[in-house]
């Protein structure tokens, strides 16, 4: 699952409908919803093997 920090829960979760997108300076974004909360945006940096590697095991969609 992809893991981001959601603000108001002030914990890591597992982002709900996780979207890949690709940055301005190139690098990777995964954005959702805290399952918790679901009006909260929770957003996680990460590599571009940890990217593709989610789009391709079917965790995330691609959104680049």
């Amino acid at each position: 699952m992809v893991q981001g920090r959601c603000m108001k829960c002030k914990k890591q979760v597992n982002v709900k409908n996780p979207v890949i997108t690709q940055t301005a300076r190139g690098g990777f974004m995964a954005k959702g919803k805290c399952p918790t909360h679901s009006e909260t945006t929770v957003c996680a940096m990460m590599s571009k093997d940890n990217a593709e590697k989610a789009i391709k095991s079917g965790e995330a969609k691609k959104g680049y």
